[in-house]
């Protein structure tokens, strides 16, 4: 397993989860953005950064992901894209994005896109709170120690 990180609209508390994270485990972790930022050299942390533009990000991600592989995204499209690749996808805000769940938050997605171009302000995301952080937190956690079992092999 890998981590890929949508880092463009990536909160920098919910980075430098990951970075713990990541540097605790040794797990491999790469992100993408279209801006440069500022990360620990670690051999298991990576930047990618592509060209500015509509999804260049999302689609580099896709790109390079492999089933099994975590994507960290609040994009619904994208999250969506990772499903279809067998991959996992986790919402800054903890919330895992699963195939049962991904149809419904696309329609709610397409709706408030679709109010906001006819003028009704919807205000944006509240801001994270500190449960938002925990439960991100518990899930990498959970995953993470979830992969180093399986990838440990049985004890002699």
């Amino acid at each position: 397993m890998k981590i890929w990180v949508d880092a463009d609209a990536c909160p920098k508390v919910i980075r430098e989860i990951i970075l713990r994270a990541v540097e605790r485990t040794g797990v491999e972790c790469t992100f993408v953005a279209n801006h440069v930022i500022p990360l620990p050299r670690r051999e298991n942390i990576r930047f990618l950064q592509v060209q500015s533009g509509f999804d260049i990000a999302d689609n580099e991600i896709v790109r390079r992901i492999t089933a099994g592989d975590l994507v960290i995204t609040s994009d619904i499209p994208l999250a969506s894209e990772v499903l279809e690749h067998q991959a996992m996808a986790l919402s800054p805000r903890g919330d895992w994005f699963t195939t049962d769940t991904i149809k419904a938050r696309l329609t709610m997605r397409d709706f408030m896109e679709t109010m906001r171009a006819s003028g009704i302000q919807s205000g944006g995301p509240p801001v994270m709170s500190q449960a938002e952080r925990r439960d991100f937190a518990n899930h990498l956690d959970r995953e993470l120690a979830k992969h180093l079992r399986a990838t440990s092999g049985p004890k002699s």
